[in-house]
């Protein structure tokens, strides 16, 4: 087996609306995530951890750890608040110290320009619906981090987890649905326009930016799809899949085409975005340097026997039933977490497998955690060892994947610190650094270390060879 290499990114996770607070300091705008309606007992996103607070104790306690690397988010609304994209200088230079902290500790900043807090003003205007709104905003607010922060910045990714917000936007809350096809007509149409935003922003900061050995690419969430049997139609659901849930965005990504197999699927129900001429040649020039990408589980579905599209979801699971593709299956041979996700750390190896073979571009883990109810003992411990057990096994993989030559560069789980759930509040917990606040508003924001802080350090220095 091939070791971890010294230059190895490892790190963690977040996002801004999930971990930052301070949703009206400094001219920071409204976002979407405002919209979302909170259920009883789920804290929302005004205060969640207060990192925008607590940054440089949070970089301290990276730094504590050995992070090599750190992925965050920043914020669009917060950077420009309104249609007029007009830049908040106050915004920017929370970022600025924030990445002059991390480099200060020879921490590597990996920024996602888009984590799921489109801007209220952009939303209310017609938001990804508005092509000629959205996508040149888009783009004038990337190029404002870039001419801020190339140079310091490497690592660049675009938008993060865009296959869940078309397929699942209606179970994270950013999107209301109408009726299933059509819904889907229309969050397909928004992907189009989202892909043709992103393929400028590539390009653009390849022809600008990035001189110094910077690079730029899509954040994803993929995940190897299961058949839940060897019958040939269950095979057959499992392929179509995970073009639909996988291939679509990426193919579009590195491609510059879209997949024909959903395409096919897109005509035969009537749903395939418009496209306007020159929109191909634009998505083919807007080359990534790399793949970014979250893996949490991963999926198992059998032969489609339900007659009509049934959109679903619930705290516990994300999932459609497509009549004509799919029945979402629970795979029997994985554990469960206590939010009933699949465990499937075998899947962290096959969905590796699957992205070289198909796209031979470097990859990057970006997102991979267990979620559970941490409990603060009395004498301020937290005894996580069940996140340690997940890490671990998924850890113990890396290794086979680089001797089977696939270049992967970092390991960033979610999450760094505790912060708020998509949708599911602060009690599931994902961090190394457990956060004194509960959903009730309780708490004074201290920072407590987690067994799996000391474990994930140890790992670390060890470059992932003592994982006990």
């Amino acid at each position: 087996m091939k070791k971890i290499p010294k230059d190895f990114l490892w790190g963690a996770s977040t996002s801004a609306y999930q971990v930052e607070g301070a949703t009206d300091a400094d001219g920071k705008g409204k976002s979407i995530q405002d919209l979302i309606p909170q259920k009883p007992g789920v804290s929302n996103f005004a205060t969640t951890s207060d990192h925008y607070n607590h940054w440089k104790e949070d970089v301290k306690l990276m730094a504590e750890m050995g992070f090599k690397s750190y992925r965050f988010s920043i914020s669009w609304p917060r950077i420009m608040p309104d249609l007029t994209g007009n830049i908040n200088e106050k915004g920017m230079k929370f970022y600025e110290n924030l990445i002059d902290e991390l480099i200060k500790y020879k921490i590597e900043p990996i920024v996602t320009i888009w984590h799921f807090d489109l801007p209220l003003e952009i939303h209310n205007a017609g938001g990804w619906d508005e092509r000629d709104l959205a996508i040149p905003l888009f783009v004038k607010y990337s190029k404002a981090l870039f001419e801020r922060f190339d140079g310091k910045v490497k690592y660049w990714l675009t938008i993060n987890e865009q296959n869940m917000m078309i397929m699942f936007g209606h179970v994270l809350g950013l999107v209301q649905v109408t009726d299933g096809y059509k819904h889907l007509k229309n969050m397909y149409q928004q992907n189009h326009h989202m892909m043709i935003a992103q393929a400028e922003v590539m390009k653009m900061y390849h022809d600008n930016f990035g001189k110094k050995g910077g690079k730029i690419g899509p954040a994803p969430n993929i995940a190897t799809v299961y058949p839940k049997t060897c019958d040939p139609k269950d095979v057959n659901a499992a392929y179509r899949t995970s073009a639909i849930r996988n291939w679509l965005y990426l193919d579009l990504s590195v491609k510059g085409i879209y997949n024909q197999t959903v395409w096919q699927w897109f005509e035969s129900n009537n749903i395939a975005p418009t496209i306007k001429d020159g929109d191909m040649e634009i998505i083919a020039q807007g080359k990534p340097d790399f793949i970014g990408y979250n893996y949490y589980n991963s999926m198992t579905v059998e032969k489609p026997e339900v007659k009509e599209l049934v959109l679903k979801g619930s705290d516990q699971q994300l999932a459609f039933d497509i009549p004509d593709v799919f029945k979402a299956f629970k795979n029997d041979k994985l554990q469960q977490t206590k939010f009933r996700w699949g465990v499937d750390p075998s899947g962290f190896l096959q969905t590796s497998r699957e992205l070289n073979d198909r796209y031979g571009l470097p990859i990057l883990l970006t997102e991979n955690g267990l979620g559970h109810e941490d409990v603060l003992t009395k004498d301020g411990k937290i005894h996580d060892e069940y996140r340690i057990n997940f890490l671990r096994e998924h850890i113990k993989l890396i290794p086979q994947i680089l001797t089977e030559g696939i270049d992967l560069i970092g390991y960033n789980p979610w999450s760094a610190i505790d912060l708020v759930s998509t949708h599911q509040g602060i009690k599931k917990r994902y961090g190394f650094v457990y956060i004194d606040r509960d959903d009730e508003g309780n708490g004074d924001f201290k920072r407590y270390k987690k067994d799996s802080f000391h474990w994930y350090k140890k790992v670390i220095s060890s470059d992932g060879e003592d994982l006990d």
